[in-house]
């Protein structure tokens, strides 16, 4: 049985600044350097929101649960990301998160749990490619109030991923390319609390991610399913 990781931000040291020119070469060139990260709205009850990098406003839109920014590049090192609600400033941040980000990587950032408790997850992003006929796919758990997951392949009735905790996630697995009726199971149960049929394309690489609450709190009514993002 595959446990879940719970995965939390690193706390991130400021660097020293060292004054010879070489150094400063050394820093410029640095800056220069990429990476790629995508924020995820998986919050079920938080409004809509906008995106800080380092201060600076970086979305044009207001993120809406539960869709996501699609890759955006940041200089890699450590940048400050600030998750607000729409409308609002910096200063009013629900999530503010310090990153080190590593040159040519990929990473999501997804705002999860419920507005009282929001935070990040923070994985990264492995995009290499696919082997022929074969897609990526991985599956992490942003439903808050629900236990440990299963999610069974339903024509074969065998689990692609298995005890799957809350804000845990798996590794990008490889599967034949085609469409596949996915069940997302309380782990010890045969009760099917998701049905989602996905057509994984060979050669892409997916993430589902379970959101929405089991029980959906008064006035709420982002229930229990699953959303699926193309990660390249």
């Amino acid at each position: 049985m595959k446990k879940w990781m719970k995965l939390s931000l690193l706390a991130v040291l400021p660097a020293l600044v060292l004054t010879s020119c070489d150094d400063d070469d050394d820093d410029a060139m640095a800056m220069e350097q990429k990476a790629n990260v995508m924020v995820v709205h998986a919050a079920p009850n938080a409004p809509a929101v906008d995106l800080y990098v380092d201060g600076t406003k970086a979305n044009s839109a207001a993120l809406m649960y539960p869709m996501n920014t699609g890759y955006v590049q940041l200089n890699a090192g450590n940048r400050n990301v600030k998750v607000a609600p729409a409308g609002t400033s910096a200063a009013s941040a629900v999530i503010d998160a310090n990153l080190n980000l590593a040159a040519d990587k990929n990473y999501s950032v997804f705002a999860a749990e419920p507005l009282a408790s929001i935070g990040a997850v923070v994985v990264e992003d492995n995009l290499a490619a696919p082997a022929s006929g074969k897609a990526h796919v991985r599956f992490i758990h942003l439903s808050p109030d629900a236990p440990n997951v299963d999610v069974v392949v339903q024509a074969t009735n065998s689990n692609l991923f298995s005890n799957i905790a809350f804000k845990g996630s798996t590794a990008f697995t490889p599967v034949d390319g085609g469409s596949y009726t996915l069940l997302v199971q309380p782990v010890g149960t045969d009760v099917n609390a998701v049905t989602a049929t996905v057509n994984l394309q060979a050669g892409k690489i997916y993430t589902i991610f379970a959101k929405g609450f089991l029980n959906p709190p008064a006035g709420n009514t982002n229930t229990l399913g699953a959303e699926v993002i193309v990660n390249r």
